[in-house]
């Protein structure tokens, strides 16, 4: 039976809602630019950093600061673009924010003047990605694509602005990492003036406000967030530090970015494949989780053992299966357990997890134990705390096999 004809301003309002073939384009081509940035920024700054004379322990203690902000700055951030259910005008602010305090950092020169607006750029940069992750689940549940699709031309980005990058700091020298990183982010904040709005549907927005509690009192979730600590600890260590690393054995500032480029270029065909193969279902994705975090042991356990640049620029390519596994079904995980109305607070939570508590933890206890003990050691405390995950995720989809088997309500593990 044919619905109601709409009147003609809703029936129009309807249709321009759903992202047409040239915004999907635009929302491709802002991920390539904006996760090439903040690869440029990962994958270089603290190199930028040492040759400005800074320690690694004072290196690590600094880029902690960026999780200690996130603590305040993903629930805000969240919180806000849920409440003016306007993605994009979000992200113009924290992209603006993000080149306007970068560009002065890069002209300091005293380090407690570097310390004090770094922290004013975490604010603004940690919470981009959950941000426009919110902003591609809405274009994607909307036009039936997948997130992969979309989340593919990030990593693109992201290996291909490394890799690039490398020789250009070659030629220009590390102390113009600015001109590089402030192209990038003109464009990006270029592209995001013609993103979409992002909004929500009719069904979300008749969940009531105060079913945000649902994010608090959701255990298994809780208990998903917790584990995935252990997990992103040793993975936040290696990106603060493996650049320091490669340099140490000997590698210089290209092989830094093919290293970078080998880590994110082949997460395409990963999001692909769980793209197409991934079941949707509570026990098969903590599964996964759990498949992961031993991928995970191993690359720290191989990390501990090299000895020549070239084989850490091998082993990074695992990184393809490790982190582009764990972001991607945590990402469709979160998505299941939070409702539809706080989507957005609930992919902050998911982000401060990845990169909130355990990034202090990474910077400063990785800073020291680097400084102290060299990165062989570094990584092997790294192998043995992604076991602790191995075993919290067992632990997790016990809990939830007995609780499908009794058949309990337990919020958020609904089945949709």
């Amino acid at each position: 039976m044919s619905s109601p004809a709409l009147p003609s301003s809703a029936s129009s309002s309807a249709s321009s809602s759903i992202p047409n073939a040239r915004t999907l384009g635009i929302i491709k081509a802002f991920n390539f630019f904006i996760y090439g940035a903040i690869s440029i920024y990962g994958t270089f700054f603290p190199l930028y950093l040492k040759d400005a004379g800074m320690s690694s322990f004072a290196i690590g203690l600094l880029l902690a600061g960026g999780p200690f902000v996130s603590l305040l700055a993903n629930p805000f951030w969240g919180y806000w673009s849920d409440r003016l259910e306007n993605a994009r005008r979000i992200l113009l602010i924290l992209l603006i924010g993000n080149a306007a305090v970068m560009q002065l950092v890069f002209s300091l020169k005293a380090v407690y003047l570097i310390f004090g607006f770094m922290l004013l750029y975490f604010f603004f940069q940690s919470p981009l990605f959950s941000q426009s992750n919110s902003l591609i689940l809405d274009v994607a549940e909307k036009t039936g694509r997948k997130f992969g699709a979309f989340r593919l031309w990030g990593s693109l980005g992201w290996a291909v602005m490394a890799v690039a990058t490398g020789p250009v700091l070659e030629r220009l020298a590390i102390g113009r990492l600015w001109i590089v990183y402030g192209i990038m982010m003109v464009v990006s904040i270029g592209l995001a003036f013609l993103l979409p709005r992002g909004g929500k549907t009719d069904t979300a927005r008749k969940e009531p406000r105060s079913g945000s509690r649902q994010l608090w009192t959701n255990k298994p979730f809780m208990l998903f967030l917790a584990i995935g600590v252990l997990i992103s600890i040793p993975n936040s260590m290696n990106n603060t530090f493996v650049s320091i690393y490669i340099a140490d054995l000997g590698g210089k500032s290209t092989l830094i970015g093919w290293s970078a480029f080998l880590s994110s270029i082949f997460e395409i065909p990963v999001y692909l494949l769980f793209d197409r193969f991934l079941r949707k279902n509570e026990r098969t994705m903590i599964g996964c989780l759990a498949a992961v975090s031993v991928l995970y042991a191993l690359r720290w356990f191989l990390m501990s053992t090299a000895t020549t640049p070239y084989t850490v620029l091998f082993i990074q390519a695992m990184h393809c299966l490790t982190f582009a596994g764990y972001y991607y079904v945590g990402t469709q995980l979160t998505v299941m357990l939070v409702p539809r109305a706080f989507r957005a607070s609930g992919q902050a939570l998911y982000a401060l997890s990845w990169g909130g508590v355990s990034g202090i933890v990474a910077g400063v206890t990785g800073g020291w134990i680097f400084e102290q003990f060299g990165a062989h050691a570094m990584y092997r405390i790294s192998a043995a705390t992604a076991l602790l995950g191995v075993t919290g995720f067992a632990l997790l989809y016990r809990f939830i096999a007995r609780t499908a088997a009794s058949d309990a309500n337990v919020p958020g593990f609904s089945g949709r």
